[in-house]
């Protein structure tokens, strides 16, 4: 599921860019940003999504378990595990100012393109359903930390909350026979 969250954003910021700059070929690609020894490992010239946490959705946590009636059989399935991304875009350009052209251009695509459902945009996986995505802010205390984190010398690059991918396992708990007579018989006392 996160990897085709990513892999769509990847695609769409894509095309996004081919129409806006004319350039052709493939700028904004799923990658870390560096190795283990603190190398940038993304491709130059490129933009580069990370993510960067990941948490569990709270607010709307279902505890229910899940009962479906499939095949013949009545399932049930452990309640889904909504997840919320913290995705990093950075640009690594040789050129300072193209690097901030780039981000500049997710700005505004995500500022254009905010809410992602698999009905309005056909390439998003029919399992993900739908994504909203807000813009973060940081303080110079806290960049600092993410690029401490990371392990890398900073670069031009713009931090979203990615709203809720949504995991669930098919693989049922319990089987069930499927309830096929209801007694409603009442005692008179």
């Amino acid at each position: 599921m996160l990897d085709k969250a990513l892999f769509f954003f990847a695609d769409e910021l894509n095309s996004y860019l081919q129409a806006r700059t004319g350039l052709l070929g493939t700028k904004v690609k799923v990658s870390a940003i560096v190795n283990e020894d603190g190398k940038y490992v993304m491709d130059a010239e490129s933009i580069a999504i990370t993510i960067l946490n990941i948490e569990e959705e709270t607010i709307i946590k279902d505890h229910q378990r899940q009962h479906v009636y499939q095949s013949g059989q009545h399932k049930v399935l452990n309640p889904r595990l909504n997840l919320n991304l913290m995705v990093m875009f950075s640009a690594k350009f040789a050129v300072y100012d193209q690097a901030l052209k780039y981000i500049s251009h997710v700005l505004t695509f995500f500022q254009n393109n905010n809410s992602f459902s698999s009905n309005t945009y056909p390439a998003l996986d029919q399992t993900v359903k739908k994504l909203n995505i807000e813009l973060q802010r940081l303080s110079f205390d806290e960049l600092n930390q993410v690029w401490a984190f990371i392990g890398g010398k900073q670069l031009p690059s713009v931090i979203y909350k990615v709203r809720m991918i949504a995991i669930q396992d098919q693989i049922q708990n319990d089987i069930q026979q499927p309830i096929t007579v209801i007694d409603s018989t009442v005692n008179v006392v």
